[in-house]
């Protein structure tokens, strides 16, 4: 049995958009809202869908999906959207799909894992030669698989665990926007002093250093998925300034952001000219 992956890709909108499929979708669909938030039909409604929502459709699914303004947290009004999505289809998935009830939209905790593989999927899919369609059957099986971790954790998160994952998926969504630890705490409806306690516990780094991570990855992503300048980046990734992305992005990887955004575009080139070598 075998999958097959139509389209895949990451996506960032700053203006409107919409896509609908209101005769239903004709392959599997599956959507992670990473940034921002958007509306989304999710049975038979228009649902709000925020950072760390996934989205599962089947074949015949009616699928709308609508990227308009919103107001942030700092009570502005912008359009502002990321996800990863896939379009595929197979015998594999049909039994991987039937295995267990599926929830058309679920909160999960985005994690590396799961976005390290959806991102191999991509860089598989858009080889300067034809893409190795075993290698790509694989990873998305990895990926169903995290997805039914991801939904089993989900429902069963309790105690302090489920408090914990709840600040982490809270720093996740907002921090690209400024946060302070006092809006983590008070999103879970406990002290500061017990919020910086269980996050360090529960995950052995503390809530600076884990929005810190969110907001370098941030960058990282759109220098090698879109064409922002890095003093824009540096804004939209939840740095206040360029200085100050500049320092804390040389601390982390030993180069500057201007260094690091050419090499890695060389480094593309260079992968791309040995393979048209066959190399």
């Amino acid at each position: 049995m075998h999958s097959h992956i139509l389209t895949c890709g990451y996506s960032y909108h700053s203006q409107k958009f919409t896509n609908s499929y209101k005769e239903g979708v004709t392959t599997y669909l599956f959507r992670l809202q990473t940034e921002g938030c958007c509306y989304a039909q999710v049975n038979g409604n228009m649902t709000l869908i925020e950072t760390g929502d996934l989205l599962l459709f089947k074949p015949g699914d009616a699928y709308d999906l609508r990227i308009d303004e919103h107001i942030n947290k700092l009570q502005q009004s912008v359009v502002s959207s990321g996800d990863y999505y896939i379009m595929c289809k197979g015998d594999w998935i049909n039994e991987w799909w039937g295995k267990s009830s599926k929830p058309q939209k679920i909160r999960i905790a985005v994690n590396e894992r799961i976005l390290t593989i959806w991102r191999q999927i991509i860089l598989e899919k858009r080889r300067y030669e034809e893409d190795n369609k075993e290698l790509s059957d694989y990873l998305l099986r990895a990926l169903c698989l995290y997805i039914d971790r991801a939904i089993s954790e989900n429902h069963s998160r309790h105690g302090s665990s489920f408090l914990a994952t709840r600040m982490k998926s809270f720093i996740e969504e907002h921090a690209i926007l400024p946060l302070k630890i006092e809006d983590v705490a008070n999103h879970v409806g406990i002290s500061v002093s017990r919020a910086v306690h269980l996050f360090k516990e529960c995950f052995n780094k503390t809530i600076i250093q884990y929005t810190q991570e969110i907001r370098l990855s941030t960058s990282v992503e759109r220098m090698a998925y879109s064409y922002l300048t890095l003093e824009q980046i540096a804004e939209t990734s939840g740095f206040g300034s360029y200085s100050y992305f500049h320092r804390v992005f040389r601390d982390k990887y030993g180069v500057s952001p201007k260094t690091f955004r050419m090499n890695s575009l060389t480094g593309q080139l260079e992968k791309k000219e040995l393979e048209s070598l066959h190399l």
